[in-house]
């Protein structure tokens, strides 16, 4: 059965710019443009202390607006304001270079982590899930970006996405089957997709009983359950020592007994360790990916196995015996939208593929 989707004040620079058998296994659902879809509910302001608040500098009221998705600057460039269509230029706000690196380590500083000429890209997490991006000149060309990812304020469930018109007939259930059954599910979709709330949902409907481990780079994922272990990743400290990536806490996670393994987000050599742990007996895991469709996650696996070493065929089948369902989301026009449901297949020469529908 297929389901059819239904502090400057003035000119702004920004203007100018020139398992076994038994295993579940999802039904397919049909990509459409219209008549679903989240809109704003997602960009709601974010709960700061008052040190974090003044932090923020001249940026700090944007982030009272609960439209706010997202806040990006670029030193004395611009400032651009996500609220649900998109990023769009702030007119009445200017941040000049030095005031916007200042603001930048400010932040990063308050996240525990440090920024500077020889750490220029840093990611932290700031209070109840904000996150802040940042990288530093001669890297980022024009001027200091840092970007800015205002979370809810609280949770959403499974109901909560369905009213919002998140899901498309029928795949509420299919998602619910896949946590009953604890199906290994992988989640993709381009950034600001939803991936991380949806994820939370899905998690919020497993088993009290169960412990759950998330393992992230910045911990985003903040589940309603009341057995959750959160890990995030460290970089190095200023010597180069000291650091712990993904694939160091997938192991770790594995020694905790988990009930559910989850990765916010696997983007490198990590994915070895995941799947390797969702083929020795971890069912109920999860992870997520950046993918533009469901028919482009199979090569963005691959990328990711051959920064694990993994040949063409080892990932396909590992990824295949790991994975019962793939959950593909997108953002169109301000709506963030469940758009189709498959699974991982392999092709006869060996490759990896996807297929909308049951498997088999």
């Amino acid at each position: 059965m297929s389901h059819e989707l239904p502090s400057g004040v003035g000119g702004h620079p920004s203007l100018t710019l020139d398992h076994p058998p038994t295993r579940f296994a999802p039904r397919p659902v049909v990509a459409s443009t219209t008549g679903w879809g989240t809109e704003n509910q997602f960009g709601v302001q974010g709960r700061f202390t008052r040190q974090e608040r003044s932090a923020f500098g001249p940026l700090g009221r944007l982030l009272d607006d609960p439209a706010v998705t997202d806040v990006f600057v670029t030193g004395g460039v611009g400032v651009w304001v996500d609220r649900g269509r998109g990023a769009e230029p702030e007119t009445s706000l200017h941040l000049p270079e030095a005031a916007a690196r200042q603001v930048a380590v400010r932040l990063v500083s308050l996240g525990g982590r440090h920024v500077d000429e020889s750490s220029p890209c840093v990611d932290v997490r700031l209070g109840d899930g904000l996150r802040v991006h940042v990288v530093l000149p001669p890297l980022a060309v024009a001027g200091t970006a840092l970007s800015i990812r205002v979370p809810r304020a609280g949770a959403l469930s499974l109901l909560d996405l369905d009213g919002r018109g998140f899901f498309p007939p029928g795949a509420l259930e299919t998602v619910r089957g896949c946590v009953e059954r604890r199906a290994n599910v992988l989640v993709s979709g381009p950034g600001g997709a939803g991936k991380t709330t949806f994820l939370g949902a899905m998690l919020s409907q497993v088993p009290a009983s169960d412990r759950i481990v998330t393992i992230e780079d910045v911990a985003e994922l903040r589940p309603r359950h009341p057995h959750v272990v959160a890990l995030e990743t460290r970089q190095p400290n200023l010597e180069g020592a000291g650091g712990v990536d993904l694939s160091r806490l997938v192991r770790e996670a594995l020694r905790m007994r988990p009930d559910r393994l989850v990765v916010g987000e696997v983007r490198g050599a990590e994915i070895r360790d995941l799947l390797s742990a969702l083929n020795t007996g971890h069912d109920g895991g999860a992870g997520t990916v950046h993918a533009n469709g469901l028919h482009d996650v199979p090569a963005r696996l691959e990328a990711l196995g051959a920064l694990a070493g993994l040949g063409v065929d080892a990932l396909a089948r590992q990824a295949v015996s790991a994975i019962d369902a793939v959950f593909h989301l997108e953002r169109r026009g301000g709506h963030r939208m469940l758009t189709e449901i498959g699974h991982l297949t392999v092709t006869p020469d060996g490759r990896l593929s996807t297929r909308s529908g049951p498997r088999g």
